[in-house]
């Protein structure tokens, strides 16, 4: 019989955090895909793992046993997977790097010089992610190293170095009321519907949505997005207003869509992240020592 790990991941978050809401945000599914999951591993295994109720999810005799021996799974192929993606790529001199809308604005591409002339003879592949894949894909070990704004889920299992904050500004179509003013109090905003990234993104979706800095008011939502595309044209459409990094109106700038500073909001900060196994690994430390170098430089 096999299993897929993706359940095992699935069966774990579950089986840690007790409730298929918390679990379905941190392993950035829905709650009935991740239902759709447990059924599936535990028709596969032809045992119950969980007992259900309104109180949550409770783990059977069964159920405890594979929580125990899970883990040791889990590690074993990620150590042999990591293994094999570093060898292939230290075969091919290139160094697979993943970022999230602009990564490090305009000092992405010094970095990218400054770590080819740290490493002749290797290139970064620049890999862009949606926001349904916060770590760009550095969880999930398909990039070696990644550009990122914090926080994002899973941060604390990665090694993560801040290299510069900006602040958050407001993107909103240009016929909105406010689009006239130079600058905007956030709380001017608490009531406008938000176009905010999918739901399983977690902390992501919470940042840039500043749920922690609202006074208790709930969030509006007015649309959900995953590409920047997509989220300009929502915008500009009016479905809704969205915070943003000061450098967005820069990189993202379009007809229709408006960027103003706002103020009351924290500012948003940009880090280079990589994965624990990865403390040894010369190329990526290199990697890292150049975006340490660019921000410090900056």
């Amino acid at each position: 019989m096999e299993v897929d790990t993706r359940l095992l991941r699935s069966f774990m978050a579950v089986a840690e955090e007790g409730s298929l809401t918390r679990a379905a945000e941190r392993v950035f599914v829905s709650q009935p895909a991740l239902t759709k999951q447990i059924r599936q591993l535990e028709t596969q295994l032809g045992v119950r793992l969980f007992d259900r109720s309104r109180s949550g999810m409770a783990l059977t005799g069964p159920g405890r046993v594979l929580a125990r021996r899970a883990p040791a799974v889990l590690a074993a192929w990620d150590e042999a997977l990591h293994a094999t993606r570093t060898a292939q790529r230290q075969a091919a001199r290139v160094l697979r790097v993943g970022f999230m809308a602009s990564g490090a604005n305009e000092a992405t591409q010094e970095i990218v010089a400054a770590f080819a002339r740290r490493r002749p003879g290797w290139r970064i592949e620049l890999r862009q992610a949606a926001w349904t894949n916060p770590s760009a894909g550095l969880a999930a070990g398909d990039v070696d190293a990644a550009l990122l704004r914090l926080p994002f889920p899973g941060q604390d299992a990665l090694r993560v170095e801040p290299l510069f904050s900006e602040p958050r500004w407001v993107a909103m179509a240009g016929t909105h009321p406010l689009a006239a003013r130079d600058t905007i109090a956030f709380h001017e905003l608490w009531d406008e519907p938000f176009v905010a990234a999918p739901e399983g993104t977690g902390s992501w979706r919470a940042h840039w949505l500043a749920a922690d800095e609202r006074g208790g008011r709930p969030v509006r939502i007015g649309a959900v997005t995953e590409q920047p595309d997509d989220w300009l044209n929502a915008i500009a459409s009016g479905y809704g207003i969205a915070l943003a990094p000061r450098s967005a109106a820069r990189f993202y700038a379009r007809p229709g869509v408006v960027y103003r500073p706002v103020t009351g909001v924290s500012p948003t900060q940009v880090a280079v992240a990589w994965a624990a196994d990865d403390d040894r690994n010369p190329v990526v430390q290199d990697f890292v020592r150049c975006c340490l170098d660019s921000a410090r430089g900056g």
